[in-house]
């Protein structure tokens, strides 16, 4: 669905009345203000939302892929909200999990932070970002997720070999491996980068786009014409896991 921002209201799906814990991963790699990074702005309408409707325990949790300290970076950005806590990938106790899919398109396996695993419900939401005319939307967002105690560069599934893997494959095997519920694309404005992820030119947009991750990040796509190399992959995998 696509939302006027200016008048955007999270109202939270009804599972999350059922919900004992709601963990939110916002795009938080630099202490660099929306549209580099998630606003504090939309975290306090999708909380407000959730206490509309639940009493859960809500959790924001991301992490650095160098595995630097994250708390200074939420500190910059103003990520301070009452009962909320802040969580730092490196600081959690990770677990193996296998990839549901019968033949993976890279990853077999991904270790990720438990206490994914021990929440509810699952919301992921990032500004709107390009790269080159590729779209760095809510499943692009799940990849600081993975440990960089787990895969530095010194590891044998670093970051060197998640790419020689192929980055959208391995994206499309951590959407199927990681469910998220909910996906947020803020596009109040439209971040349009290169090779520095700090610096690039910023449109007005003044659009929310909120939905499931596949389908958020495909209307994004469509809608903006941007080359989402993911979402064919997927489409297919999901194709297979249906029949």
């Amino acid at each position: 669905m696509i939302f006027e921002a200016s008048k955007f209201v999270f109202k939270a799906p009804s599972v999350i009345s059922r919900a004992r814990r709601v963990l939110i991963k916002p795009n938080a790699l630099y202490p660099t203000p929306y549209p580099v990074t998630t606003s504090s702005n939309i975290l306090s309408a999708i909380i407000e939302g959730i206490r509309q409707v639940s009493d859960a325990d809500i959790l924001l949790l991301e992490g650095t892929p160098r595995g630097g300290p994250v708390y200074p970076i939420y500190q910059a950005l103003g990520y301070s909200f009452p009962r909320v806590s802040t969580l730092d990938v490196k600081d959690c106790i990770c677990v193996e999990v296998d990839n549901p899919l019968s033949k993976p398109l890279a990853m077999p396996i991904f270790w990720i932070p438990n206490v994914i695993l021990s929440s509810d419900y699952l919301i992921t939401t990032t500004p709107l970002k390009t790269s080159k005319g590729r779209g760095n939307l809510s499943i692009m967002n799940l990849l600081s997720l993975l440990p960089s105690s787990k895969y530095d560069d010194a590891t044998p599934d670093g970051w060197s070999t998640i790419h020689t893997l192929g980055i959208n494959k391995v994206i499309t095997d951590l959407y199927f491996t990681l469910p998220f519920d909910l996906g947020i694309v803020e596009a109040r404005q439209k971040f349009i980068g290169e090779d520095d992820p700090t610096h690039g030119e910023i449109e007005e947009y003044g659009k929310i786009f909120i939905g499931e991750p596949y389908e958020v990040d495909r209307e994004v796509s469509e809608t903006m014409g941007l080359k989402t190399g993911y979402l064919d992959l997927i489409k297919s995998a999901k194709g297979e896991l249906e029949a």
